[in-house]
């Protein structure tokens, strides 16, 4: 891959552009708007900046990387595109119409990826001009420094779209899971329900938000709780995914949590006792296996 268009220029598909603009490539970064695109790529500069203050990163590295990013605000600039990858909203109705505009202007040899986290991947190609050429591809966040991303093949997808999709996520020097397409694939088919279960345990008073979260974080020895990481994710998005999970499968044991379906926008405002649990004084941390930098594959291995 040489150009990679990205849809979406929130976190995900910041961090994406971000991911794939240091390891040498062409990024084309739109949004419904160009400016919330341009507000990205200075987003994305203040990233590179820290980066280089933390010696992960030479400056001429950085400069480099933001120099391949062009923030646009229509497709038209996507016929350059070996690569679409969406990474909008978990709303399967917004992404059907996404790939049905992008899909103008997919080249006959290009390929069209979703970054979803949960929706069923055979179904969403129906909207996209090749379903032969449909693929998921789901990053983690944050996308810089997490080392994973699932690679998810629908009904139709072709054995050299799969191809071409594993090595191009092995060139970001990631770790790549292949899984069928079921609805939650297989990181969020597990942590969802874990989380949607921890939920309902602080909703039946069972133990506390700082309880819940220690308990897992001391007992399962995973870096955070699962509130924790609801609100890291977000609820909105957990909820999302979970809705995806139930009525996807039809089964109850993915119903939503009631707590998960309340207005606020984090566990830590819905009204329990322990608003003060040293969660929100302790800071996110998020471990990856390379110790100092983005370590790309070489460069011939991203020209597939």
């Amino acid at each position: 891959m040489r150009t990679v268009a990205v849809i979406g220029a929130g976190q995900m598909g910041s961090g994406i552009t971000q991911q794939v603009a240091q390891c040498g490539m062409k990024v084309l970064l739109s949004d419904i708007d160009v400016a919330l695109a341009e507000k990205a790529k200075a987003n994305i500069d203040k990233a590179l900046t820290r980066l280089v203050s933390r010696e992960k990163l030479t400056p001429a590295e950085a400069e480099a990387a933001l120099a391949r990013i062009t923030p646009v605000g229509d497709y038209a600039m996507f016929t350059e595109a070996d690569l679409i990858i969406e990474a909008a909203t978990e709303k399967e109705e917004i992404k059907r119409k996404i790939f049905e505009a992008a899909g103008k202007v997919l080249r006959e040899d290009a390929i069209m990826a979703s970054n979803t986290s949960s929706i069923p991947i055979t179904r969403m190609a129906t909207s996209s001009p090749d379903p032969k050429r449909f693929i998921g591809l789901h990053f983690f966040n944050p996308v810089p420094v997490m080392g994973l991303i699932e690679v998810i093949p629908g009904l139709a997808t072709s054995p050299e779209t799969v191809a071409r999709t594993r090595a191009f996520a092995e060139s970001l020097g990631k770790q790549v899971v292949q899984a069928e397409d079921e609805p939650g694939f297989v990181v969020n088919r597990i942590l969802l329900p874990m989380i949607n279960e921890a939920v309902f345990v602080l909703g039946q008073g069972t133990a506390s938000i700082a309880d819940i979260d220690k308990g897992c974080r001391l007992g399962l020895n995973h870096p955070m709780g699962p509130l924790e990481l609801a609100d890291f994710v977000g609820l909105d998005t957990c909820l999302d995914i979970v809705k995806v999970l139930y009525n996807t499968t039809g089964d109850s044991k993915y119903r939503p949590a009631p707590r998960l379906i309340s207005p606020f926008k984090t566990l830590s405002n819905c009204g329990n006792s322990s608003i003060e649990v040293l969660r929100r004084k302790r800071p996110i941390r998020v471990t990856r296996s390379s110790s100092r930098r983005v370590d790309c594959a070489p460069a011939e291995s991203a020209e597939a």
